[in-house]
Formats: C-alpha cells, structure tokens, sequence
C-alpha cells in the first residue's frame, strides 16, 4: 500500500504586511519543499496575494485560502466565492477565529457543502475552549463534526481534512502545547466520530491534522507520537528559516 505524505497546512492569517513579503517568504519556503520527499505543503495567505504567487507556485507548493463564502455570486460585500477559487484546491473552514467573529456551524455546513461541489479540499477546523476533567469536551467536539459535515453524502467525504485545534493551546509557548498523547487519543475520538458517520473504510482517507503552538521543535514527535497525518501551522509559517527546520524535521 502507498503511504500517504504527511500534509502541512500553512496559516498566514492576516499576514505579512505587504506582497513584497509575501512573495519573499514563499519563494523561500519553495527552496526547502523542493528538497522534500514524504510532505505535501499548502500555504493560505490573504486573498490578495493569492494572483501574484500563483505566478511562482510550484507542483510541491501548494496554494490555498483561507475562508470562502457559500453562495457563487451575488451582493455579498467582501465575501469570495469558491468559483473564484477554484485554481486553489484546498481551503480552510471553520477556523476558531471565524468562529470567534460569529460564524456557525450551519454557515460552516454551507461552505464545506459550497466547496466540495466546486472541487475544492475543504479543511475542517474543530476544537474546544477549553479541556474539562470530565471530558465534556468530547460530546462538544463531536457536535461540531456532526452540525458541520453530518448531512454531506457519504462519497463526498473523502475529500475532507481534519484540522484539530484546541483553541485553549493555540498561541501558547511549546511548552504548553498539547502533549502527543493526548493528540493521538483525541484523533482516535474524532475517527470514531467519523466512522458512526460514514463507516470504517471511509474514514482511512480522511486526514487528521493538529494545529495549536507547533513550531520546529515539536513538530516531528506531534506527527509520530501523536499519530496524525499532518499539521496546521500558523506563526511559524511566517518564518521561513524555522518553517523550512520544522519541513525537513516531519519529512
């Protein structure tokens, strides 16, 4: 059976500050994917550099979005629609920070619905406030996956992607990052999640990627101990000498 690569999704967020950097950072980033053999890269900056760096995109370094609209076209100010992305075969949905400026998961539920029916990889991004002793945060991030992807049919799943982050570890120093251990039992949950959803067989091609305080250092054991197929990472992306560390380390 052919392994599948590891799948790191870069972040940029509402970064860098100009399309010089932009360009600049990517270009660097490229050097390193080119030298990798077992990682698959996505970056996602702001919309308004996507055009200028697919000029220097390559087959290894892969571009994508950050957030999309649900409805094709229309009078829906400052919003994309995925037909405006459909050169961007991934996309991330769900983010907390969306979450945080009031998305829901019904709007969430129309735009993994909206970019799957335009071809595009959508991300999935879960994650809990905060980890109680009595594991309530279980049946929260259950009613996530559910509310967000429980009505989409069964074949349209496996062109989805996983991203966990719990926003209680997200920007924190490496040392309060989420222990591995806890990743890998945490995947688990959400492979069974899944498999209630869509069956066993299904659920083999659904990746599951942490993001949340990753960095060069503890990248490599969150993939290996942790059990994950990959990572999401947001300030370390920015930086291309540590990103490219953090690259070769997981490859």
């Amino acid at each position: 059976m052919k392994k599948n690569k590891i799948l790191i999704v870069a972040n940029w967020k509402m970064n860098p500050e100009s399309a010089e950097k932009a360009r600049e950072i990517f270009l660097e980033t490229k050097k390193t994917v080119k030298t990798l053999k077992n990682t698959k890269v996505v970056v996602c900056p702001p919309f308004v550099y996507l055009s200028d760096l697919e000029k220097i995109d390559d087959p290894k370094l892969i571009l994508g979005a950050q957030d999309m609209f649900w409805e094709k076209s229309g009078s829906f100010t400052g919003e994309i629609s995925s037909d405006m992305l459909k050169k961007e075969g991934y996309v991330i949905l769900g983010h907390s920070e969306r979450r945080e400026l009031g998305e829901t998961e019904g709007m969430i539920a129309k735009k993994i619905s909206s970019a799957l029916s335009a071809g595009l990889k959508p991300i999935l991004c879960i994650g809990e406030k905060e980890r109680d002793i009595h594991g309530d945060y279980f049946a929260f991030l259950k009613n996530q996956i559910i509310n967000s992807i429980g009505k989409l049919p069964k074949n349209l799943f496996k062109k989805l992607i996983i991203a966990y982050e719990p926003i209680w570890a997200i920007g924190k120093s490496e040392n309060e990052a989420m222990k591995p251990t806890d990743i890998h039992q945490t995947s688990l949950f959400i492979k069974k999640v899944l498999t209630d959803l869509v069956g066993q067989k299904e659920v083999l091609n659904i990746p599951i990627l942490y993001g949340g305080s990753v960095n060069h250092n503890n990248a490599k054991e969150m993939i290996v101990s942790g059990e994950i197929q990959g990572l999401l990472v947001g300030r370390e992306s920015l930086l291309p000498k540590k990103f490219g560390e953090l690259l070769k380390n997981v490859d």
